[in-house]
Parts: structure tokens; C-alpha cells; sequence
């Protein structure tokens, strides 16, 4: 799994997408930045700046029984 923390680009931000690939996450951050952040334009240096805060979470989370 990977995963996007926008609190890591944006100060006090608590959004966050996680998915199976890293052109997912980034396909649901650009998403958030247009719906909710009224963004038009995602420029290419910002779709950078998200790619490099994607970390591997490891694999899907576990659930506690």
C-alpha cells in the first residue's frame, strides 16, 4: 500500500489517500485538491511534490480481531 499525508505538503492538513499504487494516491490527492481546495490547475511541480511524500505503508492494514 501507499500513502499521501496532505499535512505532509500542507501545514495542519489531516487528509490523506491510500491505495495499492503510487498513481492512484496521486490520481485521489489531485482529486482532493480540486474538490475540496477549489484547485483548477494541478501543476506538474505539484503532482512532484506529492510523489515524493508517498511512502510504502508495507502492505494492506491489518484489522484487529
Amino acid at each position: 500500500m501507499k500513502r499521501f499525508d496532505s499535512g505532509s505538503l500542507i501545514p495542519g492538513s489531516t487528509w490523506h489517500a491510500e491505495a495499492e499504487s503510487e498513481a492512484e494516491v496521486v490520481r485521489r490527492a489531485v482529486e482532493n485538491l480540486k474538490t475540496l481546495h477549489g484547485e483548477t490547475d494541478v501543476r506538474p511541480e505539484m503532482i512532484e511534490r506529492i510523489k515524493e511524500r508517498i511512502v510504502d505503508t508495507g502492505g494492506p492494514k491489518a484489522t484487529k480481531h
